[in-house]
């Protein structure tokens, strides 16, 4: 998916280091066809480091995405933070099999870097996505609520009512 704002166009820029500036919204992903935000702000820092022979690319994310949570399915503000190497080197052919090295035609003008940012946003966001409410016991849900009437009871065995063959059993496994 090419991506025109997130071509960097490299043959004009001299050696040396420059800097790129983006702000990333939900309809970045949902152009990706990825549609697990309900709304992102994202703000993208790309250094371009550009020597006689390949490009040092270094891409630093920071930001907010708002998902829902795994228990809950409560919507909340997941903060990121994500950063990626890329090393651009010129060859005879396309190769983009190394998540680290990314090698384009000695003709090419140009990078481009969107499914670099796109893959290294989504990776940043925890896989198991929990509303902060639920791990402090802030959050007033009728999911968590159902969840609790749910869960099974403990219930307290009474020792005299237990069979003295297990008691055996039992004390051999204690007097190792």
């Amino acid at each position: 998916m090419e991506k025109k704002e997130f071509c960097i166009p490299f043959s004009g820029l001299k050696q040396g280091k420059h800097e790129f500036k983006y702000v990333i919204e939900n309809e970045f992903f949902e152009s990706f066809g990825y549609t697990d935000f309900n709304s992102t702000k994202i703000e993208l820092k790309v250094l371009l480091n550009k020597t006689s022979t390949m490009l040092e690319l270094e891409l630093v994310a920071n930001g907010i995405v708002n998902v829902a949570c795994d228990i809950t399915n409560e919507p909340y503000n997941q903060d990121i933070s994500a950063e990626l190497e890329l090393v651009v080197k010129f060859g005879e052919v396309f190769n983009d099999d190394s998540d680290e090295i990314l090698i384009i035609p000695h003709r090419e003008h140009q990078v481009n870097i969107s499914q670099y940012v796109y893959e290294t946003i989504v990776l940043a966001v925890p896989q198991k996505r929990i509303h902060p409410g639920v791990v402090d016991g802030s959050l007033d849900s009728g999911a968590l609520k159902r969840l609790e009437e749910l869960q099974p009871k403990e219930t307290k065995i009474k020792t005299e009512d237990t069979d003295p063959r297990w008691d055996a059993l039992k004390k051999l496994i204690t007097d190792k």
